[in-house]
């Protein structure tokens, strides 16, 4: 839903995913000026009858372009208009086919058979085929931002329009950790890599500019033939940009810690992620490892005031470990939050007779709006016998801390991937199993959501939701938002995605003098 701010000091260090931000109510500070200078341009920001005469986006000159490699920002909106995936993740976070046009499972080898679609070529006129499918897929395997989503994968090969991708795991919804960019065979050096989007890179006599690739398979009307490229040096000079009307769009977090500011006002639409809040259990110490108290602190936790208050509305109350946004999340097994219902409940479990449990919550220091999500909620739930403690550690010690298992609870946040595997978190020995939490039927719930085919994934997550609720190894509090940010007015129809603003880029409306 777009939604307005009005002249706010919106700070926002522009990222994508993981990007930075923070409401600040203080006035415009020196950087601007410095910045003002440095682009040369008035201040406009509060003429609302200025009007645009082109769509312009940031980017980092002298910096690649190549989606595997990149930094997080700007480089990485530019590639949702250059590079496509095999799939792409809708706002609902199911994949669609995008450069694939069909795709087989055989679950006996745990081999996937992806057909590419026919006649797709790149924006320099050569054919998509698997090389360039198999060559992309093993530089992300090595990389930093993909290696972990594609960890499972155990080898991969193709020739012509055939890809065969083998696991080392049954998964029958891999094709979710398939929106991975894919570029041209031996282009990843360059700083613009070949790719199949609706536009690509050209910078000639006028600047750097992205074109329209006149190629593009899809061959759909865009809304715009030329997009200007704005050069930046770093987040400040892109926050600026914004501020001063010389870029259209960003695409940041607007809950996470920041240090730079943009002063105006204009629009925002939030799209859903997989990024998961909640608070972790220490399964392996007393009290905690009880289930029926821990099944009782989870009535105890006011997820909606956490998003409101914490989140800014930035995000979806969950109780369970996978988005609301998902048409697979049992709703109707959702309990509804009242403050009698846990006091009910922890007296049921003997922690209401008035002999103090001292416990200790750790939260990390760097993200205030953690910090308050974590005293809210340790407040709440120190309503009975257990006086929880919030010790707030800098991220170094935070982490050491989960390591060891030098907790009680904490309050955690993790990227998932949209084919909801929980091992890391649930699984006994799990990397992000901090609590120590193991159980034998939830780990074979865990894998059975994974190996499910399409039409019984639904009937398994729901019996691993409610094994869930029998035991509540971790408390789910909501999963986040990331907003894209407009000139007010300028664009609609705008349903953007985690990975992609542009998504659905031939329905958008742009009026651009506004």
């Amino acid at each position: 839903m777009k939604k307005r701010f009005f002249s706010l000091l919106l700070a926002c260090s522009v990222v994508l995913l993981s990007g930075c931000s923070d409401w600040e109510d203080t006035q415009q500070d020196s950087v601007f000026q410095t910045l003002q200078e440095y682009y040369g341009v008035k201040n406009n920001a509060d003429d609302t009858s200025t009007s645009l005469s082109f769509f312009a986006l940031p980017y980092y000159v002298g910096q690649t372009a190549d989606p595997i490699t990149c930094t997080d920002g700007a480089q990485q909106v530019l590639g949702t208009l250059l590079y496509e995936g095999l799939f792409a993740l809708t706002p609902q976070l199911e994949p669609q086919p995008l450069l694939a046009e069909s795709c087989t499972y055989d679950a006996a080898s745990f081999t996937y058979t992806i057909t590419l679609r026919s006649g797709i070529t790149f924006s320099d006129g050569s054919e998509l085929t698997a090389r360039d499918v198999v060559y992309t897929l093993q530089r992300a395997q090595s990389s930093i931002r993909y290696g972990a989503r594609l960890a499972d994968m155990a080898s991969i090969s193709g020739s012509g329009n055939q890809v065969y991708l083998r696991l080392s795991n049954n998964n029958a919804a891999f094709t979710a950790r398939l929106d991975i960019p894919i570029i041209k065979y031996a282009t990843g050096d360059w700083t613009f890599p070949v790719g199949t989007g609706p536009y690509y890179h050209l910078h000639d006599s006028s600047g750097s500019h992205l074109a329209v690739n006149g190629s593009w398979w899809q061959k759909k009307e865009l809304p715009l033939q030329r997009i200007e490229l704005v050069r930046c040096k770093g987040s400040d000079t892109i926050s600026y940009a914004f501020y001063a009307r010389e870029i259209q769009l960003m695409m940041c977090d607007l809950t996470a810690t920041s240090t730079s500011s943009v002063y105006g006002s204009g629009d925002y639409t939030d799209a859903a992620t997989t990024t998961m809040q909640y608070i972790g259990l220490n399964t392996l110490r007393a009290p905690l490892n009880d289930p029926a108290l821990r099944n009782a602190l989870s009535l105890g936790v006011d997820r909606s005031s956490c998003v409101s208050s914490f989140l800014l509305g930035h995000g979806s109350t969950a109780q369970f470990p996978l988005s609301p946004a998902s048409p697979l999340y049992p709703r109707h097994l959702e309990y509804t939050y009242s403050p009698d219902y846990f006091d009910r409940a922890m007296a049921a479990v003997g922690y209401s007779t008035g002999t103090s449990v001292p416990l200790t919550m750790i939260v990390n220091a760097e993200n205030t709006f953690k910090v308050s999500a974590a005293q809210k909620v340790a407040g709440d739930l120190s309503r009975h016998d257990l006086q929880i403690t919030v010790r707030v550690l800098p991220w170094n010690e935070y982490v050491l801390a989960l390591q060891s298992g030098n907790f009680d609870l904490y309050y955690g946040e993790c990227k998932l991937t949209a084919d909801w595997d929980l091992r890391s978190l649930l699984h006994t020995g799990g990397t992000m199993n901090y609590g120590g939490y193991s159980n034998p039927e939830t780990d074979a719930l865990v894998q059975t959501v994974l190996s499910a085919e399409e039409s019984q994934r639904a009937d398994a997550i729901e019996s691993l939701c409610m094994q869930l609720q029998q035991q509540h190894p971790i408390l789910p509090i909501c999963f986040k938002d990331i907003s894209v940010l407009l000139p007010s007015g300028a664009v609609e129809s705008i349903t953007p995605t985690a990975a992609n603003p542009f998504y659905d880029l031939p329905s958008w409306d742009i009026d651009i003098q506004k």
